[in-house]
């Protein structure tokens, strides 16, 4: 059972203690990636992504179009840069599109 806290916390203090104590960061850096991806790369490139894995510090792609991944991995720094900005913390250290 959790312990309770007598002192008022607002919501979000409350749900980032709730991730914090069951260890469901892990999970939800998942989740937020794909989102990151969706967000940023537009209509266009998600209309050729089939999917999006985040495993440890490596983020796979996978894409049905052979050009759209050939004209991405010319770009592979920037779209880390970029993904890793959106999410606000350095969670990406290399990119797999396949």
């Amino acid at each position: 059972m959790a312990k309770r806290n007598n002192e008022q916390i607002s919501i979000a203090d409350a749900l980032k203690e709730f991730v914090e104590t069951n260890k469901l960061e892990t999970g939800l850096d998942k989740v937020n990636v794909a989102d990151a991806w969706a967000n940023l790369m537009g209509n266009g490139v998600n209309n050729y992504t089939t999917s999006v894995k985040l495993e440890r510090n490596t983020l796979y792609v996978q894409l049905s179009s052979s050009v759209l991944r050939e004209e991405l991995s010319y770009g592979k720094e920037k779209i880390m840069t970029m993904l890793n900005e959106e999410l606000g913390k350095d969670l990406i250290k290399k990119l797999i599109l396949r």
